[in-house]
């Protein structure tokens, strides 16, 4: 087991980038040699939502009131203004504001 104290840190770092580069690059590479078809994109964009669900379900499931909240919050705000970064901020703001209240 690596200490995390000292250089420790800084290696672990450094693997953690190393590994995220890798994946990064390698569905790309991967992605070269496979044609984009319609079914081949729909499956892209389908799979795109399943891992947002698979995020957002569990929060939703097993999270505190502020974490419902955010999530709420998020939705509304995404509806109304249409703008990620609004809508983000405002989940943020609330789960925040919940949880130094309670």
């Amino acid at each position: 087991m690596m200490s995390t104290a000292g250089i420790g840190g800084f290696i672990i770092i450094g693997l953690m980038a190393l590994v995220t580069l890798l994946t990064r690059y390698g569905g790309v590479l991967i992605m070269s040699f496979i044609p984009i078809n319609r079914r081949v994109e729909s499956f892209i964009n389908a799979m795109s939502g399943s891992v947002l669900i698979a995020i957002l379900v569990p929060i939703a499931a097993e999270g505190d009131l502020g974490a419902r909240l955010a999530l709420v919050a998020t939705a509304v705000v995404m509806l109304v203004v249409k703008k990620p970064m609004v809508a983000i901020s405002a989940g943020i703001f609330v789960a925040a504001a919940i949880r130094w209240l309670v």
